[in-house]
């Protein structure tokens, strides 16, 4: 029987150089393959989520593309988005007209779309997607002695009072929590016995903590975020948490009308320093616009062959 094959790019994605920020495997042209031989193959890559790209369902857009993690599909994330748009620009599959130009890609959340920079001699540099959902609340979570359990924390190195802890979603729902400093933040442990008890199977059973103070100069925040239900313990870079953090932030931030910025640190834990631009647009008290972007490098490319 022939076997079928299909390219395909892996990416580290949210940092300027390889074997930083989060690993991504995009299969282009994935035509052909069922959603259980997508799920076999992000099992095999392991890598936190692997990208399926296919022909656009609307010809207006660029192109359709399929999100798996190791423990299955997830209709929106941050750093496949970001990465799938980088890999597509910097193979040649789309071509990069002009200074800043513009992909949409289809995702089950719906159309995202991606702005592409190019940098001199033509290569693609800083991609930036905008949200296509909003951020909405989600459930109330369990107290903050509880999530102090979860965490293996104190409840004195929860900031609750300032800062509550929420389920915040931009098309993937995170439950939110600001611990008091980047000691705290970097002290978390998910107790899975508690945390199964408590979170497991509910809108906030992918945690990100987060404190507003980092290590690198020029950085705003320094986050980890903990997703055992989809087979991730921790997760390098997490563009669509910081989606919902931007938009978090935002809500609490007193300004009617504001562009607020921040630059997010995470994978500092596990050897992988990342980087996360957010940006927020808020009109007449209401947030207009969520925005996260930052810079990929491709690391390889090779040819997957399937029965």
């Amino acid at each position: 029987m022939a076997r079928r094959r299909y390219r395909y790019c892996t990416a580290d994605v949210f940092t300027r150089r390889p074997f930083g920020g989060n690993q991504l495997a995009v299969i282009l042209h994935a035509e052909g393959l069922d959603s259980s031989e997508m799920q076999a193959i992000a099992r095999e890559f392991n890598y936190s989520e692997t990208t399926f790209v296919l022909p656009p369902r609307d010809p207006r857009n660029t192109r359709r593309v399929r999100i798996f993690t190791p423990g299955g599909e997830v209709p929106f994330a941050g750093h496949p988005t970001v990465g799938t748009a980088y890999v597509l620009a910097a193979i040649g599959e789309v071509s990069l007209h002009s200074d800043e130009t513009m992909l949409v890609l289809e995702e089950e959340v719906g159309p995202v779309r991606v702005s592409v920079r190019r940098e001199p001699g033509g290569v693609p540099g800083f991609c930036q997607l905008s949200v296509a959902q909003l951020p909405r609340w989600g459930p109330p979570l369990p107290s903050a002695a509880i999530l102090a359990e979860i965490l293996s924390l104190e409840e004195a190195d929860l900031a609750s009072a300032v800062y509550p802890p929420a389920t915040v979603s931009c098309g993937l729902p995170f439950a939110l929590v600001a611990l008091d400093g980047i000691d705290a933040v970097r002290r978390a442990r998910i107790r899975t016995d508690v945390w199964q008890r408590h979170l497991a199977g509910t809108p906030g059973e992918m945690i990100m903590v987060f404190a507003l103070e980092a290590q690198e100069p020029g950085h705003d925040i320094h986050a980890r975020m903990f997703a055992p239900g989809i087979s991730v313990p921790e997760d390098p870079a997490t563009g669509s948490a910081c989606a919902s953090l931007g938009g978090y932030l935002a809500r609490l931030d007193p300004q009617p009308d504001a562009e607020l910025r921040w630059t997010v640190e995470q994978g500092y834990e596990l050897g992988r320093p990342s980087s996360i631009e957010v940006v927020v647009n808020k009109e007449q008290g209401e947030i207009r616009a969520v925005r996260v972007g930052g810079y990929s490098v491709l690391v390889c490319e090779g040819e997957l062959s399937i029965p």
